[in-house]
């Protein structure tokens, strides 16, 4: 069975209610910049840290889940996204196994809109089809609902597009 709905929303990931978010997380798993420093924060740092040096990092395309600690939601999901160099170096098929791989994790997965952010030098519309396109082809037979939680109105507008077509 494949998802059911996938919405777009405006707002902070840290707050939203679910059984899990995920996170934009480096491969080593520490506390990064962005996302990754907002979710360290409201988890709780402390306890976060510990939970993801015991995981031993993570490869680009992969996911692994730790507890929500303080987060309303009751595990967060890291992925490592790709750096992007031209898009010849499997890039998107990097990006869409970040959201594969997350999917097979929870049942409800509120996602960051930027998962693979303009820091990391990534085309946010091509990096917007790319995340609706996997979510839409993969089978993932207990996940219901992802929601994409866009941290402003430029990366909704993105999202919605990319939903849109």
């Amino acid at each position: 069975m494949a998802l059911r709905e996938i919405t777009a929303t405006l707002g902070d990931i840290t707050r939203v209610e679910a059984d899990a978010i995920v996170n934009a997380a480096n491969s080593a798993l520490i506390e990064g910049g962005g996302v990754d420093h907002a979710i360290h924060e409201a988890a709780g740092r402390t306890e976060l840290d510990v939970a993801c040096a015991a995981l031993g990092g993570c490869n680009p395309g992969d996911a692994k889940a730790t507890p929500g600690f303080q987060l309303p939601a009751r595990w967060i999901v890291h992925t490592v996204r790709p750096i992007w160099h031209g898009g010849s170096f499997g890039e998107a098929e990097v990006l869409a196994s970040c959201y594969r791989r997350s999917l097979e994790s929870s049942a409800l997965v509120p996602w960051p809109s930027r998962l693979s952010r303009p820091v990391f030098g990534f085309p946010e519309g091509l990096a917007a089809g790319i995340a609706i396109e996997a979510l839409r082809s993969h089978e993932a037979p207990v996940v219901t609902l992802a929601i994409l939680v866009a941290f402003d109105a430029t990366a909704l507008r993105v999202i919605e597009d990319a939903l849109d077509r």
